[in-house]
């Protein structure tokens, strides 16, 4: 595992610094993690949906694409920032849907977004990511830590990882999740 963290590590910087052929190499490596990213992100909608979790990586992947630039601490900080990119579009297609709704506009939206929400899992997305930006407002760390650890699902040490800050300090947001958690 530490060999794989290394080597997407590796591969981030070459594509960071210019080199075509690492993403080339890189988008097999990431590939199945960015499905169960986007899978556990799907996982409350309804099952009759027609986005797939591959039309949610695209989208997410077309998002980071012109972020080449950034510069990649490590796997985990790779796959915090894509779960964020794949919460945000489902966010914006909320609430693309609700502007549609309130206006009776017509809203140019893709097949594969379609269905992706119901009426009102469309408020329950907004209001989910109004109160991690009311949390990032209060205390940043903590909605990071949220989101990474609930929605990405990343363990303490990937948190930790990703935000630069030792596992103990995630531990003391209480934030515990352990991946697999069922809510009871």
């Amino acid at each position: 595992m530490r060999a794989e963290a290394d080597d997407i590590t590796g591969l981030l910087v070459s594509w960071r610094d210019g080199d075509r052929g690492a993403l080339d190499t890189l988008l097999p490596l990431i590939q199945r993690e960015l499905d169960q990213i986007a899978r556990r992100h799907l996982a409350g909608e309804r099952r009759e949906h027609s986005m797939l979790p591959s039309s949610l990586v695209q989208e997410a992947f077309l998002r980071l694409l012109p972020a080449h630039d950034v510069d990649w601490q490590s796997r985990a900080h790779f796959f915090a920032v894509a779960s964020g990119v794949m919460r945000h579009v489902l966010v914006d297609y909320a609430r693309r849907r609700s502007r549609a709704k309130r206006r009776g506009a017509a809203v140019h939206i893709s097949i594969e977004l379609a269905e992706v929400l119901s009426p009102g899992q469309v408020e329950e997305v907004v209001a989910i990511d109004l109160a991690l930006l009311r949390l990032a407002a209060l205390d940043e760390r903590k909605s990071k830590v949220l989101e990474m650890r609930l929605f990405g699902e990343l363990s303490v040490e990937e948190t930790a990882e990703a935000l630069g800050v030792a596992p103990n300090t995630v531990t003391r947001t209480g934030i515990s999740r352990e991946p697999g958690y069922d809510g009871s």
